[in-house]
């Protein structure tokens, strides 16, 4: 059911979260970091939907009509 491409995806995040929580305990650079947070969220969700769209697409071009 998962595809490797969203393990993948799946895997950076959860490093990124740790990575992030080590940073977190002292509050210096906070709004640093909310802006790299949702900046990398951001790009994984688009990541996260130009896949979806390429699998829809190649699914409409399987198939068949009359």
């Amino acid at each position: 059911m998962f595809d490797p491409e969203v393990l993948v995806i799946q895997a950076v995040l959860v490093q990124l979260r740790a990575r992030l929580a080590t940073l977190r305990r002292g509050q210096e650079g906070y709004s640093t970091e909310a802006v790299i947070v949702t900046a990398l969220l951001a790009i994984a969700a688009i990541t996260a939907l130009g896949y979806v769209v390429k699998k829809i697409i190649s699914a409409a071009k399987g198939v068949q009509t009359k």
